[in-house]
């Protein structure tokens, strides 16, 4: 085999390769030699078919398959040799000529074809020992947990039916039927028996809930709608319904007293046993917010730190993907660049700059891991796995999760942040972290213009 670097251009190499003819017909000649004991051919014994008709009946196939082999140990020879890291899956040219792969096919030429190849360039560490970081981190005051207390008895409070004739208001519950319609056809979802909408809690189509106020038990009325054009169905986003409703009964709200009666409700001991229980889910959140600003501002930190020349082809497709799917959202909303107070050119510079962030960070993370063999077990990803699952109906579950087994693309997505989180943790481990202790709403406030990470 001969290879001749034909060019190197920042992270771009590219190659010339030809493997002789007599090295490829040797190899063919070993692939028949394997197959010869196997193959059934009329008029022949087993394992006693001439090597002169076993290579004209399957010497193209053989050659094929081992020309195929033959790219794929040159190129990784080439990466071995050069000691690379391949950004991409190497890029291989053939001869267009129909004559000339012909010829290599029929053994009557060598094998001569072109490699690009895009590689990782070096990526030195910073000191993370000298990084400092300031950990936000706010108390749980008695109005807070108050507050939750609150809406813990709005979401649960008792409704009784309202006296025969009453009407709708809006707080009210109304317990009805529907039928929905899409150009005189019922539409798959668009029915329901028995249905309990709160008048004023905005859950339902916008303009739904204001057609049923004044409506009595027993009443039937038409209620016409839109669907949001970013409605979660395509089918309906954007689309005029029609919908005949029946109020089966009208409930109004009753008081709720926060005592351990109503504690005892939900299940739990006493009053003060539900006010731990909020307290708990309260630190819980905190400590989640706590940890996505700390995370935050390291990342910020890692990308000041490491500025490095990347490969063009993991930018061009990280920004494709990203550009994508923002104007799919656009798309969706009804939206134009000009609603959002901008011009394509300027997003797709900005989104371009959130590219080349998210594509550097990603190298980063990932030499620290490669360096101090930061690993993700298979255990992790089983959990992480078991936690997905638990998000969806119980008869969903077994579906996703031979979804997840057959693809290693979707067990890949879940081991992925599972590694970002390891390293981040071993990078906070080395950095110089200290609390500062501050109000709920500036820890949870959002800097809207804070880069993607």
């Amino acid at each position: 085999m001969q290879v001749t670097e034909t060019q190197s251009d920042g992270l771009r190499r590219e190659f010339r390769v030809i493997v002789p003819i007599n090295e490829l017909a040797g190899r063919v000649g070993e692939r028949l030699g394997e197959i010869k004991d196997r193959v059934r051919i009329n008029g022949f014994r087993p394992g006693k078919v001439p090597v002169a008709h076993l290579k004209r009946v399957y010497g193209r196939a053989a050659m094929a398959e081992v020309i195929e082999i033959a790219v794929r140990e040159a190129n990784a020879q080439i990466v071995s040799d050069n000691k690379f890291r391949l950004a991409m899956e190497p890029q291989v040219t053939i001869p267009n000529e129909e004559s000339a792969v012909e010829d290599v096919i029929a053994g009557k030429s060598d094998l001569a074809y072109t490699v690009a190849m895009e590689i990782l360039p070096p990526i030195p560490l910073a000191d993370f020992k000298s990084i400092k970081l300031q950990k936000l981190v706010a108390d749980i005051d008695d109005n807070e947990i108050e507050e939750s207390l609150q809406k813990i008895a709005e979401q649960n409070r008792p409704f009784a039916a309202k006296s025969e004739g009453s009407k709708a208001e809006k707080g009210d519950r109304v317990i009805l039927s529907f039928v929905g319609k899409i150009d005189d056809e019922a539409f798959e979802g668009g029915s329901g028996e028995n249905i309990a909408v709160n008048l004023g809690s905005g859950s339902f189509v916008p303009g739904f809930e204001d057609q049923l106020a004044g409506i009595a038990a027993g009443e039937t009325r038409v209620v016409n709608v839109t669907f949001p054009p970013n409605y979660m169905s395509e089918k309906l986003a954007g689309k005029p319904a029609i919908f005949d409703v029946t109020a089966t009964s009208i409930e109004t709200p009753q008081p709720v007293v926060i005592d351990d009666a109503f504690a005892k409700s939900l299940g739990l001991e006493s009053l003060d046993k539900l006010k731990d229980a909020v307290r708990e889910r309260l630190k819980a959140e905190h400590d989640i917010v706590t940890r996505r600003r700390l995370k935050r501002a390291l990342l910020d930190i890692l990308d000041e730190r490491h500025k490095f020349e990347i490969s063009p082809s993991l930018l061009e497709g990280e920004f494709e993907n990203l550009w994508k799917t923002m104007t799919s959202e656009l798309q969706q909303q009804g939206k134009t660049f000009a609603d959002e107070d901008t011009t394509e050119e300027k997003a797709r510079e900005e989104y371009r700059k959130i590219a080349d962030r998210r594509v550097r960070l990603g190298l980063v993370l990932a030499e620290i891991g490669d360096k101090n063999n930061i690993k993700v077990t298979d255990e992790e990803v089983n959990r992480a796995l078991v936690e997905q699952l638990r998000q969806f109906p119980r008869q969903q579950q077994e579906q996703l999760y031979d979804m997840y087994r057959k693809n290693p693309n979707a067990l890949a997505g879940l081991r992925a942040p599972i590694f970002e989180d390891k390293v981040v943790d071993y990078v906070f481990e080395l950095a110089q972290v200290t609390e500062k202790k501050v109000p709920r709403a500036e820890l949870y406030r959002e800097d809207e213009e804070a880069p993607a990470a």
